[in-house]
């Protein structure tokens, strides 16, 4: 590949427009299409961040030859289609998290995508902010020794009225696939998968999650203590706890500014994020860095690891009783 990647953009939301205007600052991406559902949409998006090319449908951008590569920000109850269909096309794909609604649908499209030859990265910008990359260098280091502890959560205090996106099911809606996508990642980043999970949680009339905790366990002895809820403003932070020291993130630990490092024996030690902490350009760079490598798969976001926590969240709905009514059965974890 080119030392320039071009890339299409899938959907015109509000995640859409971040990365979209992100992205530009990297050097050596260009923007050369935009899709959406309705012509309009795509023509006032293309407007304003300058994409030459603009369709009303998903066929345009999947047969551009001038693409490199699709970035999937349409809701997830979609990304299994969109995603699929832009690996049929040759595209290698940026995809929004949570990957699909379940398990099943993800391995689909690890197995197209590995099929083909393609890149396919879950765009969990966690993964790929500098600040969590050293967090997890320190742990790996055994800066706090063997990790016993985890804790995060992702909370929103709504109300969300009961038409809103997220109480559909029709669309994934609750806060576990939207918001808890999130702590889980975050601990399976330091501990992989679990080896047991147990969850409760506060449904809607409508059958999504409205509040939901969960408990992880492995093997080691290590647990994990997550929540998610769109009827509470949860403080947001997270911590790793070890043998030997603890660390701590402060509200919005998914994008941190800074991070706390207590080991017995010495002072703290504050680490801070140099770079701005809320640009989603850090996984954009990594998707190119990968492509111009000729590599299939990103090393910091591995399709193992979207697997796994997609299998956790189909644990969670398992023990707490959410279905959607587009899937066909899950095979509880």
């Amino acid at each position: 590949m080119s030392e320039k990647v071009r890339w299409g953009i899938l959907a015109t939301g509000g995640i859409a427009e971040r990365f979209t205007a992100d992205l530009l600052t990297l050097d050596g991406a260009e923007v050369v299409a935009v899709a959406s559902r309705t012509e309009a949409s795509a023509k006032a998006f293309a407007d304003r961040f300058g994409i030459p090319r603009a369709y009303g449908g998903w066929d345009g951008l999947f047969a551009d030859e001038d693409v490199d590569v699709v970035y999937v920000a349409t809701p997830h109850h979609a990304h299994r289609e969109a995603t699929g269909r832009a690996l049929e096309a040759g595209k290698a794909v940026l995809c929004e998290k949570a990957l699909t609604l379940n398990a099943r649908e993800a391995e689909e499209l690890v197995t197209l995508a590995r099929d083909r030859g393609l890149f396919l990265m879950e765009a969990m910008w966690m993964y790929c902010n500098p600040l969590i990359r050293r967090l997890v260098e320190l742990v790996r280091g055994g800066a706090i020794g063997e990790i016993r502890t985890v804790q995060a959560d992702f909370g929103l205090a709504g109300p969300f009225a009961a038409d809103h996106r997220l109480r559909d099911p029709a669309v994934g809606g609750g806060a576990l696939l939207d918001l808890g996508v999130y702590p889980v990642s975050f601990a399976q980043l330091l501990l992989g998968e679990p080896d047991t999970v147990q969850a409760h949680a506060l449904l809607s009339p409508e059958g999504v999650d409205l509040n939901t905790g969960m408990l992880l366990g492995w093997d080691t002895g290590a647990s994990a203590l997550l929540s998610c809820s769109l009827v509470a403003d949860t403080p947001l932070t997270a911590s790793v706890t070890g043998t030997l020291g603890r660390i701590d993130l402060p509200r919005g630990f998914f994008f941190p500014e800074r991070f706390t490092l207590h080991r017995d024996g010495r002072d703290p030690e504050e680490f801070v994020n140099d770079d701005d902490p809320h640009s989603l350009r850090h996984e954009a760079a990594e998707v190119m860095r990968c492509l111009r490598a000729g590599a299939t798969e990103s090393p910091l976001v591995p399709l193992g690891g979207s697997l796994a926590v997609m299998r956790t969240l189909d644990a969670v709905r398992d023990r707490i009783g959410v279905r959607y009514p587009q899937e066909a059965l899950v095979t509880p974890a």
